[in-house]
């Protein structure tokens, strides 16, 4: 296969930043970028200074330098004045302007140049398949900077291989588009390499390696659909639990809720791994694996490794602004750190695990505080309008645009902004106009061992190799 037994987990939006990804790429396994709002992430760095210069030195290496060009005349801010309000990209859409898809394309090469830089180990990239408009032009980024793998979850994405096999010969790729209230319509998705090489010819010459694509399943019935859906496209699976930290796939059958309010797994949740085995390609287990006895376990079990998340998400080089993750995990080596799966927190309706701990959106009075409001859109939906057009939904926007626009009342109720939420995450949260400064949300796995495991009172932090020896040293 040729690939690590461990792979770092994708969380969140630049909690698996290029750090922590090449560290882990540099021990020896597989690290992982988050492909989550990199857009985002690139242009904020980029006002507050861009300290060290490293989006400068990645941008500088981007084969069209009349793009990284324009970025850094629009956004770049030698001062680096972390108090101002930062300016925004404009939303994504179904039709991107050719500057808004440079814009995509450049912040995923500048991710996977960075954690790529300076060893040979592999590095792959994580995306959700409920965010597709970024999708296409987000894989061609990752592409030109030589990512070696693409993971995506949160969805079925049986379109995704062939879409990679195109864009790998700078070919154009389509995938479908999921609208609401489309009736018997059908709507797709394009991108085509070539407006954008035509200021650099020599890109669509060379060949570009085509990355391994590892879709992230919650059930063998889903891995066999893939396999049968992209035949020859699907190089392996990581298997998901629904312990694991961020998005979980909703649990099978009529949901059901406990005392506490959190979704009900039942045995129809239960991966069956003898038909995973009986599939013929390697796959990786995740949810609660991060132990050397939970890794030999998933090896019995004819896992090829295991994927871990919540360990590396509080290592310190892990993207989570410092000061919080320092004190969530002190929170945990004290006996806190309760971790509550929220059936209505997330605008994609599937359930999202909220990590406790005061000061976040996780405290009722924090969220209902927050002034509703829908400005970044990664989670939006796409409806079909009367007149036949598409528009823009979120059930975290305000309740009365949502709506106007043909939503139902009941589907804003609890949900939770996670986009503004998960960059706030790591320490790029918004400052807006009426002084409100947006707060942070974290997430993790129900598993908190692993940071015991790591973390002491003495020295409550640790590092990406102390997750990696601890697995496999």
């Amino acid at each position: 296969m040729g690939l690590p037994r461990v792979i770092q987990g994708g969380m969140g939006a630049g909690v698996s930043g290029w750090v922590l990804a090449r560290a882990v790429s540099s021990l020896g396994q597989l690290g992982v970028v988050s492909g989550t709002a990199l857009d985002s992430i690139l242009v904020r760095r980029l006002q507050v200074g861009d300290e060290g210069g490293h989006m400068r030195r990645a941008i500088a290496a981007f084969p069209f330098p009349a793009v990284g060009e324009k970025v850094l005349r629009r956004y770049f801010n030698c001062a680096g004045d972390d108090a101002a309000r930062f300016r925004l990209a404009s939303m994504l859409r179904a039709k991107l302007t050719p500057e808004r898809e440079a814009l995509v394309i450049l912040a995923n090469f500048v991710e996977v140049f960075l954690a790529k830089e300076g060893h040979g180990g592999v590095v792959g990239i994580n995306y959700l398949e409920k965010i597709q408009l970024p999708t296409l032009p987000s894989l061609y980024g990752a592409m030109l900077a030589g990512v070696d793998v693409v993971l995506m979850g949160a969805g079925i994405p049986a379109q995704i291989p062939e879409a990679i096999d195109r864009l790998s010969r700078h070919a154009e790729a389509t995938i479908s588009l999921d609208v609401q209230e489309r009736g018997d319509e059908t709507f797709e998705l394009r991108f085509d390499p070539a407006l954008i090489e035509r200021t650099n010819p020599a890109v669509g010459a060379a060949a570009m390696r085509k990355p391994k694509f590892l879709p992230i399943v919650a059930s063998a019935t889903l891995a066999r659909a893939l396999l049968k859906k992209a035949p020859g496209g699907i190089d392996g699976f990581v298997v998901e639990r629904p312990v694991a930290g961020g998005h979980n796939a909703p649990p099978r059958g009529p949901q059901k809720l406990s005392a506490r309010g959190e979704p009900i797994y039942g045995e129809r949740d239960e991966v069956d791994l003898e038909q995973m085995r009986g599939f013929g390609v390697p796959f990786w287990l995740a949810g609660a694996y991060a132990t050397r006895a939970k890794f030999d376990e998933a090896l019995a079990a004819g896992a090829h490794g295991i994927q871990v998340g919540t360990a590396f998400a509080f290592c310190e080089e892990s993207g989570l602004d410092p000061a919080l993750r320092r004190r969530f995990i002190e929170r945990v080596l004290h006996g806190g750190g309760e971790v509550f799966t929220d059936p209505t927190a997330s605008p994609t309706g599937f359930p999202f695990k909220v990590a406790a701990l005061g000061g976040t959106l996780s405290e009722s009075l924090e969220y209902e505080n927050r002034p509703r409001l829908c400005d970044l859109g990664y989670l939006r939906q796409v409806y079909r309008k009367a007149d036949g057009t598409l528009d823009y939904r979120c059930p975290s926007e305000p309740v009365e645009d949502y709506v106007r626009k043909g939503g139902k009342v009941e589907d804003t109720i609890g949900r939770k902004c996670l986009c503004n939420a998960l960059l706030t995450n790591i320490g790029l949260g918004q400052r807006r106009a009426d002084g409100y400064e947006e707060l942070p949300m974290l997430t993790s796995g129900d598993d908190l061992e692993c940071v015991k495991q790591h973390a002491t009172s003495d020295r409550p932090w640790y590092r990406a190799r102390d997750v990696i020896e601890g697995l496999v040293g």
